[in-house]
């Protein structure tokens, strides 16, 4: 690990960012070129102290879903996000691995989509990024650990909104998704690792995988249960990006119908609770 060398690339990359580029006001008293380091650190999941310190060249080496979080949240090119891989001492995302690092131009998609709830899910279903209605629509999912950051995982095991009044079928899909993504990346520790979780922890799990039926994600009607305004259920379609195996899910109403009234209030209230 090259301490000195990444902290002047993270505070570079820091400085070239500019707070429009990522969803957040401008203002007119910004003392600092770019992003601020509490910025960062939100946009990371991360302690303003860590990126300090890393900005600094001091404290522990990053993990490298540290890094790829790093990478995200600053916009980094393939080229740039390898750097800082390598000089945080680890091999960057390889050939063969689901790519959990999303591509600029597709952050800037989100950025534009801010109407309506959009997630953007790896190969498997992590939740690599959200904009704000989907987190006043589904919760912080930035408080859900790392490695249960994840909608299958939350299916079966965690606590999602989104598991109210799904019939069987979606079950078998999200199932079917695991499968999929274990025949494409055979070699990926990651899913190996989810998948051994599932299968020891949730006996339906289990016994949905053993069926042995694949499916991709398909455009599909989820019912999210919000703690204020009950049970909403929403048209979700899929945008597939092929060039790195991810999805991006857009829920969306129906005009004049209680839930697109439902999400009118969101935009307004975002996380703030009643």
């Amino acid at each position: 690990m090259d301490r000195a060398e990444l902290a002047e690339v993270l505070r570079t990359a820091r400085a070239r960012v500019r707070p429009q580029d990522v969803g957040l006001p401008s203002g007119t008293r910004r003392q600092v070129p770019g992003l601020r380091r509490e910025e960062v650190a939100m946009l990371a999941s991360l302690s303003v102290d860590y990126v300090v310190r890393l900005e600094q060249g001091r404290g522990p080496r990053p993990s490298s879903q540290v890094i790829a979080a790093l990478a995200q949240a600053l916009r980094l090119d393939d080229d740039d996000r390898d750097l800082v891989f390598r000089l945080a001492g680890h091999e960057p995302p390889q050939a063969g691995r689901i790519a959990t690092v999303i591509r600029p131009s597709v952050l800037r998609l989100l950025d534009r989509m801010a109407d309506l709830p959009v997630l953007v899910l790896s190969a498997k279903g992590d939740v690599l990024a959200w904009n704000p209605l989907a987190a006043a629509l589904q919760g912080d999912m930035s408080a859900w650990p790392q490695r249960q950051r994840n909608l299958i995982w939350q299916r079966f095991l965690g606590s999602s909104r989104c598991q109210v009044g799904e019939d069987d079928a979606a079950a078998r899909a999200s199932v079917g998704t695991l499968r999929a993504a274990q025949a494409r990346y055979p070699n990926d520790p990651e899913l190996a690792r989810m998948i051994r979780g599932l299968r020891r922890g949730s006996p339906r799990f289990d016994e949905l995988w053993r069926e042995g039926r694949s499916s991709p994600w398909r455009t599909a009607t989820k019912s999210i249960a919000h703690p204020e305004l009950g049970t909403i259920t929403l048209d979700c379609d899929t945008l597939l990006l092929p060039d790195s195996d991810q999805t991006v899910l857009v829920y969306s109403a129906e005009p004049g119908t209680p839930e697109a009234t439902a999400l009118d209030m969101l935009r307004v209230t975002g996380l703030q609770h009643f």
